[in-house]
């Protein structure tokens, strides 16, 4: 059950993101093109008891996705609201950078840290040390691995944003409806892989969820991979770079698609990806109005603009203002001398420890409900969406 503390929390972190939310691109742009990654630290009012005069370490991976930045905003405010100072850095995607800015805030001393990890094998030093701090330490949508000392862990069921990511694929070739019915269309389709950063845990839980949604479709002939690649190494893109994808989409079509074939879908597991595969397709003469089906994840406000325009067709909208306000509230019980309570304490293998984990449910967004999903709620204006971010 979610506590009454839980829910103070995240109608402050919505009215947050609903303020942050839009940092990023614009339609189409590059995700490379937000501020520059900084780091700041800021006081809270210290009205909160677990807060006063305690510290929180933010680290967040970087500012090039507008996703981090309403997080990175969203769990400051949170954290500010429940009355802690708030040392929150963000580490422009350098591995390095990050262990350094972690270092850092451990030999200020802060009472508990809240980690998005680059590279989830990268922090086990920065863990023991702040291990030997007594400092708890609480990993933000990306787990944390090799460690003993990861203390409890908030994210979305990702093996199910897999599912969606591959359901909508499905169901915008035809092949399945929105109630989950099976569709008139028969195929075969030809479609093409991609998944995310291979340094990133989330992204192998992404691509098995999908991978296991479509493989009967491509056991029996009905979804074609024209390319051969099915193997995670084969499609994975390493730091969710939006220029790799389309670089790797350009080399895709060269290769299999200059025989008169067309690509029918493209599994994409997040929105900088898929617009980096949308460019590539339109630079080989894809028509806005005749692109192939393209998933996505992160409901980004550029994405969810050519969703609207009818050239992406879905994405994965994981409510990120309730991340931010769970990871507030794991902060606040640990640092009142308890123990958050996961609803999940099976899953997350860190290849040490199984991590208590909470896991928060997410939805496919398609160009019908745009409106429920992400303008009723809050989390962007219609204007933000019809300008594709601020």
């Amino acid at each position: 059950m979610i506590s009454k503390k839980f829910a103070a929390i995240a109608a402050t972190v919505a009215l947050t993101f609903s303020l942050a939310a839009c940092g990023g691109e614009g339609a189409g742009g590059d995700n490379t093109t937000s501020p520059t990654d900084n780091n700041t630290t800021s006081s809270g009012d210290n009205t909160g008891a677990a807060g006063e005069g305690k510290t929180v370490g933010v680290a967040m991976p970087t500012q090039t996705s507008e996703r981090w930045i309403a997080d990175g905003a969203a769990v400051e405010q949170g954290l500010k609201d429940a009355g802690f100072s708030v040392d929150i850095q963000f580490a422009g995607d350098d591995i390095p950078r990050q262990q350094e800015q972690i270092d850092q805030m451990i030999t200020k001393g802060v009472d508990a840290l809240i980690i998005a990890s680059i590279d989830g094998k990268a922090l086990a030093t920065q863990l023991e040390n702040a291990a030997a701090q007594n400092i708890p330490v609480i990993a933000y949508d990306r787990l944390i691995n090799g460690s003993e000392h990861v203390d409890f862990y908030v994210t979305f069921d990702n093996y199910n944003v897999g599912i969606q990511q591959a359901t909508s694929l499905l169901v915008g070739l035809g092949l399945k409806n929105v109630d989950g019915s099976d569709g008139d269309a028969t195929g075969p389709f030809n479609i093409e892989l991609f998944a995310g950063s291979p340094d990133d845990n989330n992204a192998t839980f992404f691509f098995d969820g999908a991978w296991d949604t479509l493989k009967p479709y491509i056991d029996n002939g009905t979804l074609v991979v024209k390319s051969g690649q099915t193997d995670f190494g084969q499609v994975a893109t390493q730091r969710w770079s939006q220029e790799e994808a389309q670089k790797r989409m350009d080399n895709l079509l060269t290769a299999n698609y200059n025989d008169g074939t067309t690509v029918d879908g493209v599994l994409s597991p997040f929105d900088g990806i898929s617009r980096g595969i949308i460019t590539a397709l339109s630079n080989k003469g894809y028509a806005d109005d005749a692109m192939p089906i393209v998933s996505g994840q992160d409901a980004e406000a550029a994405s969810v603009k050519l969703i609207q325009d009818g050239v992406q067709f879905a994405t994965i909208f994981k409510d990120t203002r309730k991340l931010a306000a769970q990871s507030v509230d794991a902060a606040v019980t640990f640092l009142e001398g308890g123990t958050p309570t996961p609803n999940d304490t099976t899953t997350y293998d860190n290849e040490v420890k199984v991590v208590p984990s909470f896991l928060l449910e997410s939805d496919i967004v398609y160009a019908d409900n745009i409106k429920e999903l992400l303008v009723d709620s809050g989390y962007y204006t219609q204007e933000q969406i019809d300008k594709g971010g601020n």
